[in-house]
């Protein structure tokens, strides 16, 4: 069955050409012209993946994904945005979108980054067996990791599927977040990104390599996607007067540790 696209675009060019380059690239896609049309048809007919406009009459890109994550649904959203600013691109992922892409885009970028967005959600592989490397697991996670066995810097518990880094504790098949007792509101991509943090405290990752596993491709020297999601992160995990965790190494990428 080929992968379902709900596109919400109210640019009629715009939408007619995504809708015309996707069904050529194999998707099934569903266009609408704005917001209320967007929210109706995903009740309807859940799709894989959605892609959205941000500025759209009426109801907007972020208010449909307010409205989703309100409602509990999880499926990906990929943002077209002709806004830049960091401000911007933060107010898209506190609304719960998962990834962007900005105006004006190839549409080889958004197929990259819908392929990205789809294989983070895809079913366990055939052999049953989890963490196959370049995997998900049924939650979504990738379970990809560079460092994992009896030296890592975390400690798991397989029973429950925990693991512990640093003050923090990850639970995920439930996908939860701790800091000591505090539990932590993250999106997809922030949760995946802080495991891969967790998997690997105390590794510096470079960026290329942080964009290659939470993304699936590089976004190149000047994206700055990933500074968008660790300040995020940052923000979600930080406390008045307790150490800082996430760790910029400049000019090489970050590193979880708790000093």
């Amino acid at each position: 069955m080929p992968q379902t696209v709900l596109l919400a675009e109210d640019d009629r060019a715009i939408r007619h050409a995504l809708e015309r380059a996707l069904t050529l690239e194999g998707y099934q896609v569903t266009a609408v012209a704005d917001g209320v049309e967007a929210l109706a048809q995903a009740h309807r007919t859940p799709p894989d993946v959605l892609l959205l406009d941000v500025m759209m009459p009426g109801i907007d890109g972020l208010q449909v994904c307010r409205v989703l994550r309100a409602e509990g649904d999880r499926t990906p959203i990929l943002m077209l945005t002709a806004l830049v600013e960091t401000a911007d691109r933060i107010a898209g992922l506190d609304a719960g979108a998962d990834d962007y892409v900005v105006k004006p885009f190839d549409v080889e970028e958004v197929f990259a980054r819908l392929r990205a967005l789809l294989r983070r959600t895809s079913p366990v592989p055939a052999n049953g067996i989890p963490g196959t490397p370049g995997t998900a697991t049924a939650s979504g996670a990738s379970t990809d990791v560079l460092r994992d066995g009896p030296q890592a810097a975390y400690t798991t518990t397989p029973a429950d599927k925990q693991i512990t880094a640093a003050g923090l504790r990850m639970d995920l098949q439930a996908r939860r977040v701790w800091r000591d007792e505090r539990e932590l509101e993250l999106t997809r991509t922030e949760f995946e990104l802080l495991e891969l943090l967790v998997r690997n405290a105390g590794i510096v990752l470079d960026h290329s390599t942080i964009y290659d596993r939470i993304w699936g491709y590089d976004f190149g020297p000047g994206s700055k996607n990933l500074a968008v999601y660790v300040g995020y992160l940052r923000r979600k995990l930080d406390e008045p007067g307790a150490p800082q965790l996430i760790h910029t190494v400049r000019g090489v990428g970050y590193v979880l540790r708790e000093d």
